[in-house]
């Protein structure tokens, strides 16, 4: 069971961070510096559908991350490591939802949106790995 958790874990944050900068890429209105880039690498024709990428996906997407870094820590147990995962997510919730009405919500999607992909790349490169069991953890022995 703790395998399955693991590899939803993995797979799923990737898929939400990947995603969520997707459906970003296809924002020509609110985001224009990443939707420049989306147009640069061939998204440009996801412009046509900015409305369903604004107010549906971005949005799943984030959920999707959000649920899936915390679904993470029962697989790793690295508290540190599912809080980091789960703060851009969260970030890009608030940006698109109560602080979207305010001028610096974009620096503030831009930024959540940098962290959600540096997450996914910090779990792709260093994968977590499981620090406790079930009954107990070990804490690392000091070294003199």
């Amino acid at each position: 069971m703790t395998r399955l958790i693991q590899w939803i874990s993995r797979i799923g944050d990737k898929a939400g961070s990947l995603g969520a900068v997707v459906s970003a890429m296809g924002c020509a209105m609110c985001f224009p510096a990443i939707a420049s880039l989306g147009a640069a690498v061939g998204l440009g024709f996801l412009s046509q559908w900015e409305g369903l990428f604004v107010s549906t996906l971005l949005p799943a997407f984030a959920w999707l991350a959000l649920v899936i870094n915390a679904l993470g820590w029962f697989s790793h147990r690295q508290w540190h490591r599912s809080l980091l995962g789960m703060v851009g997510p969260v970030l890009l919730l608030l940006s698109l939802y109560p602080w979207f009405k305010y001028g610096w919500s974009s620096t503030v999607t831009y930024s959540a949106l940098g962290l959600i992909v540096a997450v996914s790349l910090w779990d792709i490169f260093s994968p977590a790995s499981r620090r406790c069991d079930p009954e107990h953890c070990e804490v690392p022995a000091k070294q003199s």
